[in-house]
């Protein structure tokens, strides 16, 4: 974790660091209204991953710079990167910051720090399939988040926020309930 302390607001104060954009609340509000008007849409995301040796991929995301997945040594990579299930804790991680913090300015509350530590439990010795493949199961069998948040309202209603986000928040909800998937050559 880091040891800088960082300020996240809905508002601009005198004491925000410069360069640190706070959160627009009329731009918060903005999204608000558009859901509430039309509560079916659905957004396709995508990703297109492309093998670049050993364990390396290059993930491409709408236009942005690639995002590189790498295993560790102990996993025969190159340890450049996250693996996989560590990509997918961070996923997490910031799916439910981003939740606590856009709930907090909903709210009028000012975020003086968040913080979020992610373990997760898994059994790799099936080794991607092939490995040990008796009966087990496969994936992360336990996930446990700690929140440090400080803000300017009580502990309670941090506890209610976390509650409310974690109910919300798209990545903890596909890690939590089963996902239609469908893997196929092309």
């Amino acid at each position: 974790m880091s040891e800088t302390p960082t300020a996240l607001t809905g508002c601009l104060t005198p004491d925000v660091p410069a360069g640190l954009a706070p959160i627009s609340k009329e731009g918060l509000e903005d999204l608000i209204a558009k859901g509430k008007a039309n509560p079916q849409a659905i957004k396709t995301l995508k990703c297109k991953t492309v093998a670049e040796g050993r364990f390396r991929h290059a993930n491409y995301i709408r236009d942005l710079q690639p995002y590189i997945v790498d295993e560790p040594p102990g996993l025969l990579g190159d340890d450049t990167a996250p693996n996989p299930s560590e990509a997918s804790l961070a996923a997490l991680g910031s799916c439910i910051a981003v939740g606590l913090h856009a709930n907090a300015i909903a709210r009028g509350i000012t975020v003086q720090k968040l913080e979020l530590s992610l373990e997760g439990d898994l059994n790799i010795t099936a080794v991607w399939g092939t490995g040990d493949v008796s009966e087990k199961p496969v994936g992360f069998t336990d996930v446990r988040i700690s929140v440090d948040m400080e803000a300017d309202c009580p502990q309670s209603e941090i506890d209610e926020l976390i509650a409310h986000v974690t109910q919300w928040s798209p990545v903890f909800n596909t890690f939590s309930r089963p996902v239609n998937m469908v893997a196929e050559s092309v």
